[in-house]
């Protein structure tokens, strides 16, 4: 269970255009993150937007991740599509190598893995999506971190050896047990921009969050990366108000590496102590 900390990383899906097709406003959002989610072109994305991501980011300093998805452009991701678990674990692999490209080009590197939409939210319980994507994870770069909820995701990333960055969906509404509500449930995606920044500081500094049924659940992990949906419509004034809110708690505002490099150094301190 999550007790709460001081530093947390500020992410948004970015580079989730298609074509002439533009989703979101990427410019500001980088004014407001500290790390990205960038679409690899199955989900959203093509080459040229994400050449354009990857360069934008890399000139703020803001950390790269890798946002690996179905390859569903119609759907956005949020279809469960039926593939087998060498699927799952091409695809992604696939993914993660093209954006990569991009990184290396303009002197970036990936730091993190962040599975999109349907594929990420069902690998939190389905063995063969989690197995799939550490698989390919673990194979393509051991250093990339895996940005995920609690559960099997979580549980076989670890087992590969890889580092865990748990994620709090800011944008969301979370039921009493301690998991994200479908967003068609009520209050399953919130649009009050304070209301997010209040919950966003309440995860970060107390481990808890209240339920779209009113009760204050843990939410049963730390909140290392606080993620902002690029698609949705309140996006920047989402952000802004997270910030703001996170300023006024006394959180520092970083990059994910950071955030868990102050983990491993806090829970040492609590053992030497």
């Amino acid at each position: 269970m999550s007790s709460g900390h001081n530093s947390v990383a500020v992410v948004a899906d970015l580079g989730e255009s298609f074509g002439n097709y533009t989703i979101g406003d990427d410019g500001a959002l980088l004014g407001l993150v500290t790390s990205s989610n960038i679409a690899c072109g199955f989900h959203a994305g093509d080459p040229r937007i994400m050449d354009q991501t990857v360069k934008d980011c890399v000139e703020r300093g803001i950390e790269l991740g890798a946002h690996p998805g179905y390859p569903d452009l119609v759907g956005f991701g949020r279809r469960l599509i039926e593939a087998t678990e060498e699927e799952i674990r091409t695809d992604v692999l696939y993914q993660l190598g093209a954006l990569d490209a991009f990184a290396r080009v303009h002197g970036g590197t990936i730091s993190h893995v962040a599975p999109h939409g349907r594929m990420g939210s069902i690998a939190q319980t389905d063995a063969k999506h989690a197995r799939a994507i550490t698989d390919a994870v673990a194979a393509y770069n051991k250093d990339y971190i895996v940005i995920c909820q609690r559960g099997l995701l979580a549980e076989e990333s670890r087992k590969r050896g890889l580092e865990v960055g748990y994620v709090f969906l800011a944008d969301r509404g979370y039921g009493d047990d301690g998991w994200p509500v479908p967003r068609s449930h009520e209050g399953g995606l919130i649009h009050d921009p304070e209301l997010i920044g209040e919950r966003s500081a309440q995860v970060v500094k107390e481990g808890t969050v209240r339920s779209v049924d009113g009760n204050v659940v843990p939410l049963g992990h730390d909140a290392d990366v606080l993620l902002l949906h690029g698609d949705h419509p309140n996006v920047l004034a989402n952000g802004t108000a997270l910030r703001a809110a996170l300023d006024a708690a006394g959180v520092r505002v970083t990059g994910l590496r950071e955030v868990l490099e102050d983990k491993a150094k806090n829970a040492e301190a609590a053992l030497a102590g």
